[in-house]
């Protein structure tokens, strides 16, 4: 990976779709998508797929328009923030990004090391939570810390197998249930369909503030888009579906103990470790490269080194009960920062950014923040008064619509 912060040279974009086909495909695959799945049982069978597929195309698209900023630019995710929001926007964005990273990358090694703890009691009578907790944590930094032709092998190969698995996993689940059982799943109800929507929405939201950190190393935007598209939408809704089937055939969203009452202990462990490590490198890469947004000076793979430290610490103490809020929290901030830099980046721009400016351009844009706080607001508004109807997709429009109105009303600082 790249040293800094600076634009990748031509001659080293050297990924193709395929490569991030398998990126995203991997970085779907993974339990906290299962048990996100199994969040929209109340919604029933029917409301939970149309919530499914309906999210993820919304989700999915902002997420592969994000990374053509950077396989246009051949520059980070954060650094691409500065052409709407200037430099201190940035730095505002790159903070709340790092926490926002910091908390994935304890969600990811708490889910595994709590996943894995079940898994050894039952198959060998041993636990040890905080052990399993410390090897997740240093694999999936080393992970993070190899180059890029070790990576793209290790990643293809991991990606491979656990789709094999996950392929056994879901003919298992499906296999004693008839076409008509199926149908009459329904759900409690104790969920809004559009709060149902929103969680399926903040899942490749969460990503949007990393994708361009991969696709500056892109050959070109067009197979970069694409590959991102169909590789992250087709795992994701897979995860999504799978925990969701589980549920409702079992009555818990932990995917777990379900696959343990059948007899998968060992397909479990494995999915558990390597969807851990697919997943989590991509979080402590990108916080290190959001940090280097704010501190340019330090060295990349230090900077790797102690977010992934870091990450490991804070799993200890992160309240797992509050998944759910943290995945609402994550669609709030991030939604309309984001429509504000796509709709900038394509309707506002056109496509077309001076280099130049992302480093030695405005240090703030009082028009993107204001929209960014608009799009925030109507975010809040829909989640809390109006959330049969989602909050994801007002927000993103409304604070990129408010963001071209400004266009003629502020000037840059």
């Amino acid at each position: 990976m790249s040293e800094d912060i600076q634009p990748v040279p031509q001659q080293e974009r050297n990924l193709s779709g395929m490569d991030f086909f398998v990126l995203w495909m991997g970085a779907a695959i993974a339990i906290s998508e299962v048990w996100a799945g199994g969040m929209l049982a109340p919604l029933g069978l029917i409301g939970g797929l149309w919530a499914i597929i309906l999210g993820h195309v919304i989700g999915n698209t902002p997420l592969a328009l994000g990374g053509v900023l950077g396989s246009d630019s051949g520059v980070p995710a954060m650094v691409s923030v500065r052409a709407a929001f200037g430099k201190l926007g940035s730095y505002l964005a790159s903070a709340l990004n790092i926490i926002q990273l910091a908390g994935w990358t304890a969600i990811m090694i708490i889910i595994c090391a709590q996943s894995v703890d079940n898994i050894t009691q039952i198959l060998a009578g041993y636990t040890n939570v905080k052990l399993w907790m410390l090897i997740a944590g240093m694999i999936s930094t080393f992970w993070a810390l190899v180059g890029t032709p070790l990576w793209k092998w290790m990643q293809r190969i991991a990606v491979f197998s656990l789709a094999i698995l996950c392929l056994f996993m879901t003919y298992s689940v499906l296999h004693n249930v008839s076409t008509e059982e199926l149908l009459n799943w329904r759900g409690d109800g104790s969920l809004p369909w559009g709060a149902g929507l929103d969680l399926v929405i903040a899942m490749p939201i969460s990503w949007l503030p990393l994708v361009s950190d991969y696709s500056r190393f892109a050959r070109e935007s067009r197979s970069a888009f694409w590959g991102t598209w169909w590789g992250y939408f087709l795992a994701s809704s897979w995860m999504y579906v799978l925990g969701l089937l589980l549920a409702l055939s079992t009555g818990q969203a932990n995917p777990i103990p379900v696959m343990l009452a059948l007899n998968w202990g060992i397909i479990a462990l494995v999915i558990v470790f390597f969807s851990t490590f697919t997943t989590t490198f991509l979080d402590i890469y990108s916080g290190a490269m959001s940090f280097l947004n704010l501190f340019p000076r330090f060295q990349e793979k230090l900077i790797t080194l102690f977010f992934g430290l870091g990450g490991t610490i804070l799993a200890l103490v992160f309240p797992m009960d509050r998944y759910e809020s943290f995945l609402y929290l994550i669609g709030g901030i991030f939604i309309p920062l984001f429509g504000v830099v796509i709709f900038d980046y394509f309707f506002y721009r056109r496509r077309k950014i001076e280099i130049k400016e992302l480093y030695e351009g405005k240090a703030l844009d009082r028009g993107a923040l204001l929209s960014w706080v608009g799009g925030l607001m109507i975010y809040i508004i829909f989640l809390r008064f109006l959330p049969h109807w989602g909050a994801s997709f007002p927000s993103f429009l409304a604070s990129g619509l408010i963001y071209l109105g400004t266009r003629r009303k502020f000037n840059d600082l």
